[in-house]
């Protein structure tokens, strides 16, 4: 009785734990894109996640208590040569994005995944596989607010769009990487062009910071980027090329959660500070009235007894 319900026991083992393996390769191997699945970081999603996590893990637990009892790092030098290498980056993705797709031939109704190994389809596969690295990278935005102690930087907007982007980039390149997906990574190149020549001026150029008045103008090409991007893969719902229809359920709910947060963003930093700074404003100018008022009914009044003295 009980070796029967060992070996029962033991094949519903093996079964379940082939059910896993099965699973396994199947997602992560047998409908994965053959040119991109052994690239760097590719073949399993395990280094990705591990890389995520050590993020969280530095960012949220081990970064600030690292830096609780100390004072925070200039890193200036680092910030200059860190945000040119990124303008850099977002330059040659996005020339890549044209010169590879959009000047060349590209739907903008709905453009298939070229899965072939010419040599343009792997040149836009090559450029979504370095678009992930990318954004690998920019994880260490937030490295670096942790170690300048600049935690207010560190808001739920920066950590969810520096985790969700990796990871949607991951799948573009292991599964899809080219077509109507790839207008996502162009656009969004062309916005870190700007944003990141933005903070490389403020780093090498902080004596100048009010000069840099163009800053709220980054969210707003953000908040654009997410409505274009809305608009463009609402279109997989019209065209049929066989793009992955279902990737909307993906693309669409985070565009407007982006678009939200950043909305969101932009109004407490700068529609409530304008808002402030005008309220600030007739304050003084009513305390200015009200002082010069009192100054002159006081001037008159000591006139006036020197009058009748």
């Amino acid at each position: 009785m009980n070796t029967s319900s060992g070996i029962a026991a033991s094949e519903m083992s093996n079964i379940y734990n082939n059910s896993i393996v099965a699973f396994w390769q199947h997602v992560f191997h047998d409908v994965a894109d053959p040119r991109t699945k052994e690239w760097f970081l590719m073949s399993s999603p395990v280094p990705g996640a591990s890389i995520m996590f050590g993020y969280l893990y530095f960012v949220l637990s081990w970064g600030p208590r690292h830096m609780e009892h100390r004072k925070p790092y200039k890193l200036n030098n680092t910030l200059i040569i860190y945000n040119f290498i990124q303008v850099l980056l977002s330059i040659w993705l996005f020339w890549e994005g044209l010169d590879a797709a959009w000047l060349r031939k590209y739907s903008w109704k709905c453009e298939p995944v070229d899965q072939s190994n010419s040599p343009e389809a792997l040149r836009i596969a090559r450029c979504v596989y370095i678009y992930f690295l990318a954004k690998i990278s920019e994880l260490l935005d937030t490295v670096f607010f942790v170690l300048r102690k600049k935690e207010k930087q560190v808001t739920f907007l920066h950590m969810y769009h520096h985790t969700v982007m990796p990871l949607i980039s991951w799948g573009a390149t292991k599964y899809y990487p080219g077509g109507h997906g790839t207008f996502i990574g162009v656009i969004n190149s062309f916005v870190h062009i700007v944003m990141y020549t933005y903070y490389l001026l403020a780093a090498a150029l902080p004596q100048y910071q009010k000069y840099l008045w163009w800053k709220k103008y980054i969210t707003t090409l953000q908040m654009v980027q997410f409505c274009l991007v809305s608009i463009h893969s609402f279109q997989l719902l019209i065209y049929d090329c066989e793009y992955p229809r279902w990737s909307l359920i993906l693309i669409l709910p985070n565009v407007m959660f982006f678009y939200f947060l950043f909305s969101d963003f932009y109004k407490r930093s700068y529609v409530a500070n304008d808002s402030n700074k005008k309220q600030i404003k007739i304050d003084n100018s009513v305390e200015n009235i009200t002082e010069n008022g009192t100054k002159k009914l006081t001037n008159n009044y000591q006139n006036d007894k020197n009058k009748q003295a």
